[in-house]
Order: structure tokens, then C-alpha cells, then sequence
């Protein structure tokens, strides 16, 4: 039998055995232990080798449920990204606008599942076969869209805006935990502030207004306050443009 694609993986369209004694391994183990390594040790350290030994079977024995490296990364990131919210329940508990209030819920599920696993970041770009649950993003945010007025290259092109400032905000603070870029963050700001703040005054004035304003310390605003800024600026303008269509 030859061996499954990354799409008929990813579906479930593969045609599989139905007579023989019950696989020792399942596809759905073999990819969850592949996230929990890569969470844990990042993208780079993720092999055949090691995901392996860490089910305590040898290498050759994972190729007969997925072919390579390929088709598992894709299944990885079909399964890490889950199932999107539930956007009629977002659009329920908010006073926005539906598609506003949606289009938050999308965005703000989808930065905690990438923060969760960060390493989804660098696998989710080019051109590649999608899984059911990416598929199902897609397909709630241009629900959350629909009325709009927008055309359809328009609420995809939404859906990449949205999408990339989420993907770039997680980048910035993956390396560390959250509450730690903050803290790293102030402390370096107060250094450089101190060292040269007077070569830098409209910097310095904007780090000292930050802290007047919200009363923490220069430069501790840290990501949920980004994405919030972000996402309404982004909803802001998408508004104007949907205003003009209506």
C-alpha cells in the first residue's frame, strides 16, 4: 500500500487496513507527543529519532503511520491550532458590532494558541496543504465578516492583517515568558534611559508618559496591551472601510 499524503493525513482520506491485529501506536499519540516535544524543546530538537524514543518505539515503526518529517509537522500544526471559538457566542456576550466583536474573539484565541506553541509560527507559511481545524479558522472569521459589504479578496486579505499582527506580536516574546519580557523589558528600558536618555528625548518622554499614564514601570506594557492596541486600530480601520460599503 503506499504510503498516505500530507493531505489524505491531515483528512483522514487514506485508505487504511481493516483486517490485522491492532496497531501498538496511534497516529493521534505519535502527534501529540511530537507537540509536546516540540513545546517543551522547540522545533529544532524534533525528530523521528527522538519523538522515537520518547514513545519508546524505534523509528521505523512511526514511518507506517505517517511517511516523514513533512506530513508530521503538518498534522502538528492542524492539531495544535484546535478548533476556532465559537463566534456566535462572542457575538451573544458583547455590545460591538458583531463582526467586530468576532473578529476580536478570532484574534485573541488565535494569539494564545500560537503563544502556546510558538513553534507553529515558522511552519505556517508558504504554500502548503491545510487541515480541517485551519480550515475552520478561516471559515469563522469570514463568517464573522459576512454582511460586511467586503468582497471576498477583501475578508481574505482581512483575515491575513489580523493574522500578522498576531503572528509578529508572538515573535517578539517567545523566547520568554510573558511576565518575564515585561520585567526584562522595564529593566532595560530604566537602564538605557539612565545611560542616555538625554541623546534620546522624545524616547524618554514617551517611556515617562507610559508610566504616568498606567502607573507601572517604563516599558512594561508588554504583549496583551500590543494586542489590544493593535486589534482595535485594525477593527477601527476595517470599520471606516465597511461603514463606506454599508
Amino acid at each position: 500500500m503506499p504510503s498516505p499524503t500530507t493531505v489524505e493525513l491531515l483528512w483522514g482520506t487514506q485508505q487504511r487496513p481493516k483486517r490485522g491485529p491492532k496497531p501498538a501506536l496511534s497516529l493521534e499519540r505519535i502527534v501529540a507527543e511530537a507537540i509536546a516535544l516540540a513545546d517543551a524543546e522547540g522545533l529544532a530538537n524534533l525528530s523521528m529519532q527522538r519523538l522515537a524514543e520518547r514513545l519508546g518505539f524505534t523509528k521505523m515503526s512511526l514511518y507506517r503511520y505517517v511517511p516523514g518529517k513533512e506530513q508530521l509537522t503538518a498534522l502538528m500544526v492542524d492539531s495544535a491550532m484546535g478548533a476556532a471559538p465559537d463566534i456566535a457566542a462572542a457575538q451573544r456576550d458583547s455590545t460591538e458590532e458583531p463582526w467586530r466583536s468576532g473578529l476580536r474573539r478570532w484574534a485573541e484565541t488565535i494569539f494564545e494558541r500560537y503563544s502556546t506553541h510558538p513553534w507553529s509560527i515558522a511552519l505556517t507559511t508558504g504554500v502548503r496543504p491545510i487541515g480541517p481545524n485551519e480550515m475552520g479558522w478561516m471559515n469563522a472569521a469570514l463568517i464573522t465578516l459576512d454582511g460586511t459589504g467586503l468582497g471576498g479578496a477583501e475578508k481574505l486579505d482581512t483575515i491575513v492583517l489580523v493574522n500578522g499582527h498576531i503572528r509578529s506580536l508572538v515573535q517578539q516574546v517567545t523566547s520568554v515568558g510573558r511576565t518575564e519580557t515585561a520585567e526584562r523589558m522595564a529593566e532595560q528600558v530604566a537602564e538605557m534611559m539612565t545611560a542616555v536618555g538625554d541623546r534620546y528625548p522624545l524616547v524618554a518622554a514617551a517611556f515617562a508618559e507610559e508610566s504616568a499614564t498606567t502607573g507601572a514601570q517604563p516599558g512594561t506594557g508588554g504583549p496583551d496591551d500590543a494586542l489590544k492596541f493593535g486589534i482595535d486600530r485594525i477593527l477601527d480601520g476595517l470599520g471606516v472601510l465597511i461603514a463606506s460599503r454599508t
